[in-house]
């Protein structure tokens, strides 16, 4: 039941003789999508516009004419479907300087983009990828070593703050919407299957959640490397199940959690999902080797995720396998209930505790 957020087409049949883009096919789109009972809830003009050559906007196409365009599909929304959000520009390949080069493809940065276009659109979006994996990078990408270190975790608020300082210089105020994102660009490392980077997942949730990030937008649901489901067996992959951990427990203000960020644990806080005056804590244990041990002053449930190996596909909540059901149903996620006092966790896992009965004022009463 989620809202459909997307991109226009905008390759060179889009255009008229003179390359300036026209509105047939975007309206063919907005007219289908309302003839089947849907509405677009948001849309970006471009998919990528820092990418010219990819958006199929190659040649001469610059800023100036990227602006002119965004503005031409203003307009048409506005009489199309004025209820719908207009967000921009999605920049990408930009913020994270440790991403390999892109050889081939010019970049054309957000800020030019933005100094041509103005204050045009009601949100601010941006796409993000961790590094490109190594079916593009090769020798570049990164290595598994890093993945659980702390320049690879904060690659993702590395990011948003550099994206950060453009919303705030051109459309202060704003909104920021991350409208495409993933372990790593070219389809993902083959570990972005596995359980490893469920760390950086609900890292870059947490993270993202405390800078007020309205939306993340995840790629892909089912193919390549980086999906959440298996493309071919349709088995959800450790990420679906850390998503969906987040989704069902995780409210969405955003609290100090108390506890200092280490090298070995990040810790984030939330409302509790469906539990007004409770509150949820994510505790990721970075250790292979020590296990940490917390206070916890009042009665909860505790969810563990754990798996035999790091780069395994299996993933365990409190020691059971999670799998779908043969007829595809979801299994229920049950707490293992844990009373006040000192709580262990234990290497390389994922902690999510559920305190209901938190009473805390900035959670309802």
């Amino acid at each position: 039941n989620g809202e459909i957020v997307a991109s226009v087409a905008t390759s060179p049949g889009t255009r008229n003789a003179e390359g300036i883009w026209t509105t047939d096919q975007a309206k063919r789109w907005f007219d289908y999508t309302r003839s089947i009972g849907g509405r677009i809830a948001v849309t970006e003009y471009m998919n990528e516009p820092t990418l010219l050559g990819i958006g199929g906007a190659a040649g001469h196409y610059g800023a100036k004419e990227y602006a002119r365009d965004s503005k031409i599909f203003a307009e048409f929304l506005k009489k199309e479907s004025p209820g719908t959000i207009y967000i921009g520009p999605s920049g990408a390949a930009e913020g994270v300087p440790q991403t390999p080069d892109l050889p081939g493809l010019k970049l054309t940065p957000t800020s030019a983009l933005m100094t041509e276009i103005g204050p045009l659109f009601d949100g601010f979006s941006y796409h993000v990828y961790y590094t490109r994996s190594h079916r593009c990078a090769r020798d570049e990408g990164t290595e598994i070593k890093e993945l659980l270190t702390q320049d690879w975790l904060d690659r993702g608020k590395v990011a948003n703050a550099y994206f950060t300082e453009l919303r705030d210089k051109f459309l202060p105020g704003k909104p920021m919407w991350l409208t495409e994102t993933g372990e790593a660009s070219c389809g993902g490392d083959t570990w972005a299957a596995e359980f490893v980077d469920s760390f950086r997942l609900l890292d870059q949730f947490g993270t993202l959640a405390q800078s007020g990030v309205k939306s993340i937008m995840y790629n892909t649901l089912a193919s390549s490397d980086y999906g959440m489901i298996d493309e071919e067996t349709y088995e959800p992959r450790p990420n679906y199940w850390a998503s969906l951990l987040w989704k069902r427990t995780m409210g969405t203000r955003s609290l100090d959690p108390g506890l200092p960020q280490t090298s070995e644990m990040r810790t984030y806080a939330q409302c509790m999902k469906g539990s007004p005056g409770g509150v949820s804590v994510l505790l990721l244990n970075l250790s292979k080797t020590n296990a940490q041990t917390i206070q916890v002053p009042i009665d909860g449930s505790r969810y563990t995720l754990t798996s035999p190996d790091l780069l395994s596909k299996t993933v365990l909540l409190n020691g059971q396998e999670l799998r779908v059901g043969q007829d595809g149903t979801v299994p229920h996620l049950q707490g293992k209930k844990f009373q006040k006092g000192k709580v262990t966790l234990q290497p390389l896992s994922i902690n999510l505790l559920t305190l209901p009965s938190a009473h805390n004022p900035s959670c309802g009463k």
